[in-house]
């Protein structure tokens, strides 16, 4: 950390911190990513690791999982003096496929190559390859149709979602000391599995209300989420700035949080609250602009 950062208490930096890089990061989220980057000895100010809210099948609930973002992959091997470059991307073949039973199609690139370059002590320049392939690393859109289609961000950007993954997986084979850990890029979107095992358990309000009901509360609270989540990622989908576009943006906003605030007033206050741990920090974020724009409005 950074002397100005250590004069500063938690309690200070967590307020920082959630007023800049982190603003839809629980306090206790803040301060795992506090403890991460002293173990480190990484400045938080640099953002070098990510809050990533991850769905656990288990529980039933969202969990904050804090994981390196590929920058600091890429500072790290810098640091090490002997890194001499990375590749452009090389993308594969474009694919169009359907998903979901034929409903959605989706054209996507089949892999994306890409080369990290290391000086070695032979005085050699060794090159690390990485081939990725995007149906092996796309985060599935979910929800209660359980869709196998991509979700928003792998939808709009395939390849730049896919060379994330493969630049990743080159620094990692270049700088093997840099660790084994999926990066924030490569895990965002997806659940947590049986194999990943640098989980930190949710210790937000809405996470602890959520775990402590029941099977059949927790089901309801989930298709009340999922109505809410359909039309919402839908609209994180539409790209442009055209007349069109924007309609269908705020058409699907506008349907969204009127689901949101019609099942909320169903709730009472522990349920919301619990309710909450099932959203996303994106669609947390997007339901708490689209409220205040109709405030704005009103």
């Amino acid at each position: 950390m950074t002397t100005a950062l250590a004069t500063q208490n938690d309690d200070q930096l967590v307020e920082v911190l959630g007023a800049s890089l982190y603003p839809t990061g629980s306090a206790n989220s803040i301060k795992l990513v506090l403890s991460y980057c002293r173990a480190a000895g990484l400045d938080p100010m640099q953002k070098p690791v990510h809050i990533v809210p991850m769905w656990n099948g288990k529980l039933k609930c969202m969990q904050d999982v804090i994981m390196p973002g590929i920058g600091l992959y890429r500072t790290q091997a810098n640091r090490t003096g002997q890194f001499a470059g990375i590749s452009e991307p090389e993308f594969g073949p474009m694919v169009t496929a359907k998903f979901d039973k034929e409903k959605i199609e989706v054209t996507y690139p089949e892999w994306c190559k890409v080369t990290v370059r290391r000086q070695l002590a032979s005085g050699h320049v060794g090159e690390f390859t990485a081939v990725e392939y995007w149906l092996e690393n796309y985060a599935v859109k979910g929800g209660m149709e359980k869709s196998t289609a991509p979700n928003a961000m792998w939808a709009k950007r395939p390849r730049g979602q896919l060379a994330k993954c493969a630049q990743a997986q080159a620094l990692r084979a270049a700088f093997p000391e840099l660790g084994a850990l999926p990066t924030a890029e490569e895990m965002e979107g997806k659940p947590i599995d049986g194999e990943f095992k640098e989980v930190h358990q949710s210790t937000s309000v809405a996470g602890q209300e959520f775990s402590k009901l029941d099977n059949d509360t927790k089901d309801m609270l989930t298709r009340l989420a999922d109505d809410v989540k359909t039309p919402l990622n839908d609209s994180f989908a539409v790209s442009g700035d055209d007349d069109t576009s924007i309609e269908i943006r705020e058409r699907l906003e506008a349907e969204a949080f009127s689901k949101y605030e019609a099942h909320k007033a169903s709730m009472d206050s522990d349920m919301q609250t619990a309710w909450w741990a099932l959203f996303a920090s994106n669609e947390r974020s997007a339901i708490k602009r689209i409220g205040k724009t109709r405030k704005v409005e009103a």
